[in-house]
Order: C-alpha cells, then structure tokens, then sequence
C-alpha cells in the first residue's frame, strides 16, 4: 500500500486558490472511479513552515501510469488542472510505502 502526495508550489498567495482547485479536480477523478477519497493542505501565510504550498494525498494499493492502457482521463480534470498551471511554480509527487505488519521485520 502507498502514500501519494502531490506537492504544489504556488505562486505567492495563491495557495487557498490553488487548494480549491486541486480539490475541485480529486472530487472529479474520485467520482469518476479514478481515484480514492484524499487529503488537501495547504500553507499560505499563516503557519510555519514552507509558505504557498498545497499538498494532496492519497492511499493506493499500486502505483499506476496515467499513460496505461483504458485510462480515459475525464476531460473536466484536464481543464482544471490547466488551471491549477496558471497559479503555481512547480509541482512534485511522492511516493512512499507503507510498513504494514508483514514488512516489520522482526529481531
């Protein structure tokens, strides 16, 4: 099983914006059968930390290609996320695995 985030770097002061948005197009591929419920954050200016980021997360049980075979894309998310790319700098993904009972390893 595993950890996915998306980590967007907006520009400054458009973190709330960016988040909307990102939730706005996870609701889309969520109720398209595309993905599982998930996680928004975001950090504008009221917090420590890294400021005008957005992090979306979810958990999977595989890693898959967008470019695999029979993924149809719903076109409303592609239109979303173009503009999520008008507000932000950069963008990233993670990917770590969680350490269920059977991968503990024992003494």
């Amino acid at each position: 099983m595993y950890l996915i985030r998306r980590i967007y770097k907006t520009k400054p002061g458009q973190a709330r914006k960016v988040a909307s948005l990102v939730h706005k197009q996870a609701t889309i591929y969520r109720d398209a059968g595309h993905r599982p419920e998930f996680r928004i954050s975001f950090n504008g200016y009221t917090l420590p930390g890294e400021n005008d980021t957005v992090f979306l997360e979810w958990v999977a049980d595989k890693i898959e290609s967008p470019m695999r075979d029979g993924n149809n894309i719903p076109p409303e998310a592609m239109t979303v996320g173009a503009q999520v790319r008008e507000l932000i700098e950069s963008q990233r993904i993670e990917f770590m695995e969680y350490l269920s009972d059977d991968k503990i390893l024992k003494d």
